[in-house]
């Protein structure tokens, strides 16, 4: 149950040192934000003895754990590339310097692959200035990997550095990286605090409500589903077939298609359908309309194939492509009937996660890299930093790694696409 699972952050120690920071509305550990947002189900756990889940929120503490004129940082970022990578970076850095007056601020370039000797990429120094401007600016300046590396030679470097906080910016792989470098500094004995920043177009990192760059991706999204709702209302009997970003989790499929309204049909990872269904579904649409657009999460569909799966570097499992095999599904069914289509496919996916992050994503990253800082300097420990019912918390990670988070099948967002586009169910 929700109510057993323990929200508490690990710390390093104490902390004894007064922040520098003025002007400013320091938080105490002890307040909470609750997990649970309905009045009744929060009522039935205080009734039953039950102390609600709750997250400790995120800000700055009076008293801090590191001393900031001795302190030497790290950041480094892993994975697939999202919008809004630069931002975070540069919120860190900016928080680090003016806030604390950190000057030893390092990236490790290349994700984990950085921080292992063997790979020989060289470490950047990092201030103010060469962080100016990055907000501007897709991708990350620190590169990216995936794959996993030899915890024990990562942390052996953090020591040989004399990293005392490491910033992790990534997915689910780079949380359960940062998690086993946590593992392995207390182990030793060490005082290096990590702290995760969550970074997943996908957002789909479990208590987390939304992850930077998610937003930006709808926007995108958006524009290339008019483009196929315009490609397929130019055509007689025409599709148009968009394929978007979302392993295990259709959150983008699913939002794209409520801010459109163009969209006749939404395929994700948690609902299973049938081609049959699908061309049953279409051929109605065909009676009423003469085009229909298609997303589909890039998750869907997966047990349609029969072939050996296989793994990335990273232990992922590497997907089928559903857009291509629907595209020529549809195309072959209608061809073998007489009747034949004008399909049009679009996946805008790397256009999508290598653009900069919108205003709202920025402002969304600048929090979250000022909070990360904050948790780390107050000496907190194997967390991340995300947002809960509208606040900033802090989230274990091994919680945030538990379990992938997905849509509900019966919940409110997936009626909602069920009723926007009036799809049946395809099974």
């Amino acid at each position: 149950m929700i109510d057993k699972m323990n929200f508490d952050v690990e710390s390093l120690g104490e902390p004894k040192i007064d922040s520098p920071m003025k002007n400013v509305q320091f938080l105490s550990k002890e307040t909470k934000v609750l997990f649970e947002p309905k009045l009744e189900e929060i009522k039935k756990k205080f009734e039953a003895g039950i102390e609600p889940a709750a997250f400790t929120i995120a800000g700055p503490r009076e008293k801090i754990y590191f001393d900031p004129t001795k302190l030497r940082c790290g950041i480094v970022t892993c994975g697939g590339l999202c919008p809004g990578i630069n931002d975070v970076i540069r919120a860190i850095v900016f928080s680090l310097y003016h806030h604390y007056g950190v000057r030893h601020i390092f990236g490790f370039q290349y994700g984990y692959e950085g921080m292992v000797p063997k790979f020989k990429h060289p470490v950047i120094d990092l201030d103010p200035e060469i962080v100016e401007d990055l907000h501007e600016k897709g991708g990350t300046v620190l590169h990216s990997s995936r794959g996993p590396q030899n915890v024990s030679d990562q942390v052996d470097t953090l020591e040989r550095m004399n990293i005392g906080i490491l910033f992790t910016i990534g997915g689910d792989g780079t949380l359960r990286g940062a998690r086993d470098i946590a593992e392995e500094v207390k182990r030793r004995g060490l005082k290096i605090s990590v702290i995760g920043i969550p970074k997943t177009i996908d957002n789909d990192i479990s208590f987390v409500q939304q992850s930077f760059g998610f937003e930006t991706a709808i926007s995108e999204a958006k524009s290339a589903i008019y483009s196929a709702h315009v490609e397929a209302n130019g055509a007689k009997r025409g599709i148009g077939l968009v394929k978007l970003m979302g392993r295990h989790s259709g959150f983008i499929a699913a939002n794209a298609t409520l801010a459109t309204s163009d969209v006749n049909f939404c395929l994700i990872p948690e609902v299973k359908f049938s081609m049959q269904s699908l061309f049953d579904a279409l051929e109605e649409r065909f009676k009423r309309k003469n085009h229909a657009v298609i997303v589909v999460g890039e998750g869907a569909g997966q047990d349609l194939f029969e072939d050996k799966r296989e793994f990335d570097k990273s232990g992922n499992l590497i997907f089928h492509d559903i857009g291509t095999y629907l595209k020529n599904s549809i195309n072959d069914y209608f061809k073998e009937k007489g009747e034949p289509i004008n399909i049009k496919y679009i996946d805008p996916s790397y256009i999508i996660r290598s653009v900069p992050a919108n205003p709202h994503d920025s402002v969304l990253c600048l929090l979250l890299g000022h909070n990360a800082v904050h948790a780390g300097m107050s000496g907190n420990t194997n967390m991340l930093v995300g947002s809960w019912n509208r606040r900033y918390v802090h989230v274990p990670i091994p919680a945030a790694v538990s379990k992938r988070k997905k849509i509900n099948p019966k919940g409110s967002l997936w009626n909602s696409v069920l009723a926007t586009t009036g799809q049946p169910v395809l099974k």
